[in-house]
């Protein structure tokens, strides 16, 4: 994909179940997006602007998983109108932390947080965008990294496939020089099965990772517990460790629910 200075692509930007700060990403790039700027007009963007052209457009970044009915039928009425679309963030791409939810019953939950949740039409989970419609390419994090941002619209500029890390966070820590704080300081940590992007920010300041940016190649979370088990990790610990930004990812909710006894729910059918 690729535009022309005369055919710049038309970009599209939406919300669902989400706290908005992927878009803020974007929003915040504003310096760094001034050289690619001539080559797109931001034609759906309800955080910056309430000017709204129709589809179909070129690029559509959608921030948010789907909880509700409408979000279920909205997103398939998003991707009808984008020639190339692209989750961004942990709730786009493995439910966000409200796929906590998923874990207890629905009902459970909406009872406890409205005092009439007879008014509240929600799904029995909340699930990814990939598991409604097809996705042209994931961009991860919570929220998603500024940089990698830029980098996927310029690829989507100059016809190429972005360029994001597909390493571990502990390759990071070591760049940076933080001294591990599995190893120095007995701290259970998701580094070496989360996927880099954040810069190692939390082992930089003494605390484990969480896995903000999903799952990394190949995790291998049932040896990793193990170890941190054999160190003295009681087992529900690691289960929260395991159930946050990304607890709806399938490595990570595959271990959470071995650690907590859970049978885990059958993964769902890609969509066609």
């Amino acid at each position: 994909m690729s535009g022309t200075p005369r055919e710049r692509l038309r970009l599209a930007v939406f919300k669902l179940a989400s706290c908005d700060g992927c878009q803020l990403q974007l929003l915040d790039a504003q310096g760094r997006l001034l050289e690619i700027a001539a080559r797109f007009t931001i034609d759906h963007f309800l955080e910056a602007s309430s000017r709204v052209l129709p589809g179909p457009y070129d690029v559509g970044l959608v921030e948010g998983s789907i909880s509700t009915p409408a979000d279920a039928a909205w997103i398939r009425e998003i991707r009808g109108q984008c020639r190339f679309l692209v989750t961004i963030g942990a709730c786009a791409t493995a439910g966000g932390i409200q796929a906590l939810r998923n874990f207890v019953s629905g009902d459970r939950v909406v009872a406890a947080v409205y005092a009439r949740p007879e008014y509240v039409a929600t799904l029995a989970e909340s699930t990814p965008v990939a598991a409604h419609v097809p996705v042209d390419f994931e961009l991860r994090g919570c929220p998603i990294d500024t940089g990698q941002l830029v980098e996927l619209l310029t690829a989507l500029v100059v016809g190429r496939r972005p360029r994001v890390p597909r390493h571990c966070v502990c390759v990071e820590c070591k760049a940076r020089g933080t001294v591990c704080v599995a190893v120095a300081r007995g701290i259970p940590c998701l580094g070496p099965a989360t996927q880099a992007g954040c810069g190692a920010i939390c082992p930089a300041c003494d605390r484990e990772c969480f896995g903000c940016f999903g799952p990394g190649p190949q995790p291998n979370l049932v040896s990793l517990s193990g170890a941190y088990e054999r160190c003295g990790t009681p087992r529900d610990q690691l289960v929260r460790l395991t159930r946050s930004f990304n607890a709806w990812a399938d490595e990570f909710r595959a271990e959470s629910d071995r650690l907590a006894g859970r049978t885990a729910a059958a993964a769902p059918e890609p969509p066609p």
